[in-house]
C-alpha cells in the first residue's frame, strides 16, 4: 500500500482525535459531540477508504473489505449519536429507549474491535509479504 501524504495522514490523525473527543464528549453531556465525531468519523474513514492496495495477497484484500464494514460502523455509529440527542426517528417512547438510546456505544465498540484486528493483520500479512520478496 501506498504512504499517505502529508495533508492525508494530517486527516486522518485529525479524524482519530476528533472520533475519540466526540465519544468523550458524550460522557461529559457535551451537546456538540456528535458533530465533532461525525466530522472525524468522515475524515478518516475517507482517508482509510482511499488507500489502495495494488498486490494479489487474498488475506490482504479481505481484511480491506473488514476495515471497510469498520469504516461504515463508524459513520453508523456518527448517526446513532444525532438519534441518540433525542427522538429523532419520531418513533414511541418506549420504542426509542429500548432500540435506539446509547446503542451507538455498541455500533462504535464493534468498530474499534475490527479496526485493532484489521490493523494488526494487515501488519503481518504486509511483513510476510515483504519477506517473501
Amino acid at each position: 500500500m501506498r504512504p499517505l501524504s502529508k495533508w492525508q495522514n494530517a486527516i486522518f490523525i485529525a479524524g482519530a482525535v476528533m472520533m475519540v473527543v466526540g465519544a468523550a464528549g458524550s460522557i461529559f453531556r457535551w451537546s456538540l459531540y456528535p458533530y465533532v465525531f461525525a466530522l472525524g468519523a468522515v475524515g478518516y474513514a475517507a482517508i482509510q477508504m482511499m488507500q489502495r492496495y495494488e498486490g494479489s495477497n487474498f488475506v490482504v484484500r479481505r481484511l480491506l473489505r473488514i476495515r471497510a464494514i469498520s469504516d461504515l460502523l463508524f459513520l453508523l455509529t456518527a448517526v446513532l449519536m444525532f438519534a441518540n440527542q433525542g427522538n429523532a426517528f419520531g418513533l414511541e417512547w418506549l420504542v426509542y429507549l429500548n432500540y435506539v438510546q446509547n446503542n451507538w456505544v455498541v455500533t462504535l465498540l464493534l468498530a474499534a474491535i475490527l479496526q485493532l484486528y484489521t490493523v494488526y493483520r494487515i501488519g503481518k500479512e504486509m511483513e510476510k509479504e515483504a519477506k517473501k520478496l
